[in-house]
Parts: C-alpha cells; sequence; structure tokens
C-alpha cells in the first residue's frame, strides 16, 4: 500500500464517481479503477459500493478512509516538520557562557535568535571557561562562550572566533579612597584587597593577574574569590576590596560603585565562542548564521575558518 492508494481513494469517496475521481487527479480512470481493485484485494474487503447512482464507500470503506485521511495529514504534517529541522527551524542549542558574555554580546545575540527561531529548545548555561570548554569537547553543549581559546585534550577539533576584547578594570565602593580616581596602578592594587574570580574557573585570567601583581603577591593570595561579574561588583560596592574584573563590567554599574582604569592597560584574555568542527546541526548553523549578522567582524573570522560551507 502507497500513499497513491490513499489518495485515490479519498478522491473517490470525494467525488462519488470514477471518472469524476480521476479528472481530479489528473489520471485516467481505468488506472483508478485497477488501482482501487488492488488496494481492496490486498486489504481484503471491499471499500466502495458501485451502484447506478455512484460510488459509495462500504462500512469497510468508511473505516479506512478514515485512517487513511489521518495518515495522508500524518506524511504532510512530517514532510513540514522534517524541512523545519533542515532549515533549524525546530531543535535544541546548548549554550555555556559566562556570565560577563551577559553584558555583551550575548543578549543581542539570543534576542535575535530566539525572536527568528521561537521553536528552538534553547539551553542556557552559565559556566565558568574551564567546565564549559570540557562540557563542549564532551558533547555536553553545542557552543561554548569562554575567556580566552580553549585548550587540552580535544580541543583540536573545536573552532573558535573571537567576539569581544577587553582589559581590566577596577571597581571600587563609592567611599572607598580609590573613588573619584580615572585610574588605579599596579603598585596601588598590590596595597589593597581584593575581589578575583577563581583561578580555577577562569585560568588565563588568573594567570595574567599573578603576571601583573607578581606570582607572590600578597593581595592575590589573600584575594575574596567571587564567582562572576556581577558578584565582584556587589562584593565591591559593600567595601570588601577592589574588585578587578573586565571593563565590560562597565555596563553593569549600580549605585555605591566607582569604576577605574587599570594602568598600564592590561589586556584580558579575549571572549571566545567555539564549537565542534564536526557538528553539522542545522541548529548551529542557524545561530550562527545569526551571530554573522549581528556581529559582522565575527562572520569573517568564522568564513575564515570555515570558507562558506555554512550559513
Amino acid at each position: 500500500m502507497e500513499a497513491r492508494h490513499l489518495r485515490y481513494a479519498l478522491a473517490l469517496a470525494e467525488q462519488e464517481h470514477f471518472g469524476r475521481a480521476a479528472r481530479a487527479l489528473g489520471i485516467a480512470q481505468p488506472p483508478l479503477s485497477k488501482q482501487i481493485a488492488d488496494l481492496e484485494r490486498e486489504i481484503g474487503a471491499r471499500l466502495f459500493d458501485r451502484t447506478r447512482q455512484g460510488v459509495f464507500p462500504t462500512a469497510a470503506g468508511a473505516a479506512f478512509l478514515i485512517r487513511a485521511r489521518r495518515a495522508l495529514d500524518e506524511m504532510t504534517a512530517a514532510g513540514v516538520d522534517a524541512g523545519r529541522a533542515a532549515r533549524g527551524e525546530t531543535g535544541r542549542l546548548r549554550l555555556g557562557f559566562i556570565a560577563s558574555a551577559l553584558l555583551d554580546p550575548l543578549p543581542a545575540v539570543l534576542g535575535r535568535f530566539g525572536r527568528e527561531r521561537p521553536d528552538v529548545r534553547l539551553e542556557l548555561h552559565e559556566m565558568a571557561s574551564s567546565r564549559s570548554t570540557a562540557a563542549l569537547v564532551a558533547g555536553g553543549l553545542d557552543v561554548a562562550v569562554t575567556l580566552g581559546r580553549p585548550r587540552g585534550a580535544g580541543a583540536e577539533h573545536l573552532v573558535s572566533v573571537t567576539i569581544g576584547h577587553d582589559h581590566l578594570t577596577a571597581v571600587v565602593s563609592s567611599t572607598h579612597p580609590y573613588a573619584g580616581q580615572m585610574s588605579v596602578s599596579v603598585e596601588q592594587l598590590r596595597r589593597q584587597p581584593l575581589i578575583v574570580t577563581a583561578a580555577e574557573d577562569e585560568p588565563t585570567v588568573a594567570a595574567g593577574l599573578r603576571t601583573l601583581l607578581g606570582e607572590e603577591s600578597a593581595a592575590l593570595g589573600g584575594a575574596t574569590v567571587a564567582r562572576d561579574v556581577h558578584t565582584i561588583i556587589g562584593l565591591a560596592a559593600s567595601g570588601v576590596g577592589v574588585g578587578l574584573g573586565p571593563s565590560r563590567m562597565l555596563s553593569a554599574r549600580r549605585a555605591g560603585t566607582w569604576f577605574c582604569e587599570v594602568t598600564p592597560r592590561t589586556p584580558l584574555p579575549d571572549l571566545v565562542l567555539s564549537f565542534d568542527a564536526r557538528d553539522r546541526s542545522p541548529v548551529l548553523d542557524a545561530f550562527l548564521a545569526t551571530v554573522r549578522r549581528n556581529c559582522p567582524d565575527v562572520g569573517a573570522a568564522l568564513d575564515q575558518r570555515l570558507g562558506h560551507h555554512r550559513p
């Protein structure tokens, strides 16, 4: 039994005449009569009564037509669903990201992607760079946004592009002695209690701070460890010490805080978007297309790494 048998039977039931049904189907009447007869032999029951008044479904035919209509509807829906999945309009995208990426540029990218692909299920996980890299390599994520490029076993299969540059910025309470200053020096930082991200979460940032302040820095050794930039700002506002983080923290200003440049200007690891080059998911392709439209420089970097094989 094939889909055409179902269509033929439904057309015959609607037209109640072999000739009219054949014309509606765009075929000759003899092939239609033969196909219906073949269908009845396959099922083992007469589906239509042929009378002088017309052709009408039998009880068996009526039962068959209910299922036939459902089957054709399901086949049509299956084709639509397959097409949408192939275009990345449905499915799932698992994204791991560091908190500071939500200051910029993720909000614009995620907002646009959500509007354009409302039926894609976004699974968003705030994760330290070290953990999101491990999850991406293990197949637990589709995309990771990290500080610095992923390294270690499995990273050779990843495509990584820079989506943001940053430098070190200090934040203090508005009652702190440094409040009102445009910048603070490394020597001044060495004399203050610090608030920094955990070394095990962001090893590249920790390494940069050790280089800046000294491997044996007492300030680093006694620093308060915070999970993300919002905690750094909050602790600084509470007078715990001088918070050190990316300059994109400036977009999360809050009352009772003051931001200073760190001199000399100290670059931080780039904000990097990574994914597995072997992943051929249409949803991933759709997400990368959104990144391209929102971040032209990133799109150019993706094209350089991948050519034009992805949208």
